[in-house]
Order: C-alpha cells, then sequence, then structure tokens
C-alpha cells in the first residue's frame, strides 16, 4: 500500500464579524513554511478574564468556558513528517544495538534536506543531533554509508552537552536562536541529560525530566526525539516495555517503540503511539549496504475525515486562480448558501483552521480593516 503523504502568538477570540487576528502568514507562503509553535495553552479571552479575576484574588483558577474555545483560532499544529511526527516531545525506545541511531541519522537527514519519508511528506528545518554515546569519527563513517557524500548544511550534530540541570536548555536556546527555522532536536539518549545522583528512577522524576522537555519544545515550537532503552521483561504491550516509570510515557506526547524478534535479524516493527496521530504499526526492513530502514508494509491505512460540506464550499469559493476571498461572516455565509448563524460560521473556521490549511490549503484569518471586521481566506497551497 502506498503511505500518504501545526508562532505562539496570541489569538483573540471572534463572533459573528469579531476580529480574530491570526499570526500574519505571509499569503506566498507554502504549508512548508509555516510556522508551527501552535501549542498555546490559553487564549486572549482566558487571559483577560482570569487578569481581572486575579486583581481581585491572585489565587483565583484560571478557567476557559467552552464558548471561549469555539470563539478562538489557535495556531495549527503542523506536521513535521506528515501522520507520522509532529511539534513535542517524544521517545525513541528500543533495546540496545537494534539500529534506533541509524534510525535517528536517516529521520534527520531527511528532514534537514525536505526529503519524503517512505512516502510521509516532510517539513523542511534545521535538525540538531546530541550524539552524546558516538565520536565526530564514528559519525562521519556512518552517515557517509548511509548518503555517500550527498551532505546536508542544515544537519548539526554535537557528541557532548550539559545536563538538563545543569545548563542544557540554555544552550538549546542558543541553538534555536541561532536557527529560526530549527525542527528537530534529537537526543541519544535521555540518561546522558539526566542529573546524576537522586531518586532518579521514580515517576516523579521521570514524568519531571520529559516536563521540562515538553514545555522547552512548547514554547519554541520544535520537536525533541528522545532515545530510550526497553526494559528485559517482555510485556504484552510495547509500550510498558519503556524503561523506567510511566512517568516518562505519561509526560511525552507520544512514543515510538522499536522491536526485532532476533538481534541479528533486519526486519523490526515500529509501534507509534501519539496525541497528535493515530496509533500505527510498520513493518521495517534494515537495507545493510545502505545503512537505512526502508518500509516494507503498514498495518492499517490511516483514518481519514469525512467530507465536510461547508469546508468544500470553502474549497470551491478560493481556488488557485481565485486566490482569495474577504468579507463579514455574514457575507460569508450568504456566499456560501449555508443555513448557519454567522457567529456559528465563524466558530466552524475557528475549529477546522487546522484542516483547511493542511487538506485544502487555504489559510483563514479574521482581521480588522478600515471598513469593519472581516474574514479572510487565502489559497496558500497544499504541500506536496
Amino acid at each position: 500500500m502506498t503511505v500518504k503523504e501545526k508562532m505562539t502568538a496570541p489569538i483573540a477570540s471572534v463572533g459573528a464579524d469579531v476580529e480574530q487576528p491570526l499570526q500574519n502568514f505571509k499569503t506566498n507562503q507554502s504549508i512548508a513554511d509555516l510556522p508551527g509553535k501552535g501549542n498555546l495553552q490559553a487564549t486572549n479571552n482566558a487571559e483577560n478574564t482570569a487578569k481581572s479575576a486575579n486583581k481581585k484574588n491572585p489565587d483565583n483558577l484560571e478557567t476557559v468556558s467552552m464558548m471561549e474555545l469555539y470563539d478562538t483560532a489557535y495556531p495549527p499544529k503542523l506536521p513535521i513528517i506528515d501522520g507520522l511526527l509532529y511539534n513535542g516531545t517524544y521517545l525513541f525506545v528500543g533495546s540496545p544495538k537494534i539500529g534506533k541511531s541509524f534510525f535517528m541519522a536517516q529521520i534527520g537527514y531527511h528532514i534537514s534536506k525536505g526529503l519524503p519519508l517512505w512516502g510521509f511528506s516532510v517539513r523542511q528545518g534545521t535538525v540538531l543531533y546530541l550524539a552524546l554515546e558516538d565520536d565526530y569519527a564514528r559519525l562521519q563513517k556512518r552517515l557517509s554509508q548511509m548518503f555517500g557524500m550527498e551532505g546536508s548544511e542544515n544537519f548539526y550534530f554535537a557528541t557532548k552537552s550539559k545536563s538538563l540541570n545543569d545548563g542544557l536548555e540554555r544552550q538549546l536556546v542558543t541553538f534555536v536562536t541561532e536557527h529560526k527555522d530549527a525542527r528537530l532536536i534529537i537526543i541519544d539518549t535521555l540518561q546522558k541529560v539526566r542529573e546524576v545522583g537522586g531518586d532518579k528512577f521514580s515517576y516523579a522524576s521521570d514524568y519531571e525530566i520529559v516536563t521540562k522537555l515538553k514545555a522547552f519544545s512548547d514554547k519554541y515550537g520544535i520537536c525533541f526525539l528522545v532515545v530510550h532503552h526497553t526494559r528485559k521483561m517482555e510485556s504484552s504491550d510495547s509500550f510498558d516495555m519503556i524503561s523506567g516509570t510511566n512517568g516518562l510515557l505519561g509526560a511525552a506526547d507520544g512514543a515510538f517503540v522499536m522491536q526485532k524478534e532476533k538481534r541479528t535479524d533486519n526486519k523490526a516493527v515500529l509501534e507509534v503511539a501519539g496525541r497528535d496521530q493515530q496509533d500505527q504499526k510498520l513493518w521495517l526492513n534494515f537495507n545493510r549496504e545502505r545503512c537505512v530502514w526502508e518500509l516494507t508494509k503498514t498495518e492499517t491505512e490511516l483514518w481519514k475525515e469525512p467530507e465536510d460540506p461547508v469546508l468544500e464550499k470553502i474549497k470551491e469559493l478560493v481556488t488557485e486562480t481565485t486566490p482569495e476571498w474577504a468579507g463579514t461572516a455574514t457575507e460569508l455565509v450568504e456566499v456560501l448558501q449555508v443555513e448557519m448563524q454567522p457567529n456559528a460560521l465563524s466558530r466552524k473556521l475557528n475549529v477546522s483552521l487546522e484542516r483547511l490549511i493542511l487538506e485544502y490549503g487555504i489559510q483563514y484569518k479574521a482581521e480588522r480593516g478600515h471598513d469593519g471586521r472581516k474574514i479572510r481566506l487565502t489559497f496558500v497551497g497544499k504541500q506536496a
């Protein structure tokens, strides 16, 4: 089968014909160029409500109502590898010497070059690989075996770093500041950046270390792929084999578990689970001549949402030949000829913002102009 191929700025609340400033994407931007920092924790409405309440009592709980959620357009969380990897913090788990480092180099190379991986489309960006169990000579040999002399200017390596409690965050802030298009940071391995000593095998400690990484990935809109090991004890659930406590997986956005029946076998099964993608099982084969992992089959086709009549009408309205429409929510209801109240249509667009970009290549935002508040729909094109 063929496998087909989301900047954190606060977004104001919007109802019918109400201003809803979304980040200023260029209209000639492709989806691959759109920023992926889309994991806001609160809306302007919620912040304003909470600030007002906190003037009276700083201990008040900050809450957001269901209608405030619907009235807010959150930035789209675009995939780094379509259907497989998103911004956030992911564990990549396997037994020692199973081929994890080859896989990390492969995925990093593809993202740095913008090359599709097994038919999954890729958003190009800078990659940092903390190969903390390697040296540069070994990396040179491995990379040349895999990719020949076809290098990448956007793929960076480090074989030493500080620990998370002793300066690693400052080092990473410097890197992502200098490389605005940073997409992926690989940490190989988790144990190398953990603090020495302490109650390091407790649930609280495991949860805390991944939470620190997740806070960084959410803030800077990047992906952490953290290499870790499986435990020796077998389990019917592959994810129960992650070494350590459930705190690691509980705090992470997802996990990849790679397993072989025999260490000497070229075949492996990669199981994927996460918050932003469907659970998957991929069968891989290691090409020993090229030292890369190849996809042989997948367990199931990825589920696709059914067609939405309103989005289909928007697709007909905004096309490559008619790349932009602007007007009020009331006017849009009339143009689309849909039986919806203007405020309901605005809310539907908020909820569907991500799908509009990913599936239809249409950017939606609402803005204030000289003649009032308008919705703007712009065709930016889908990323192949």
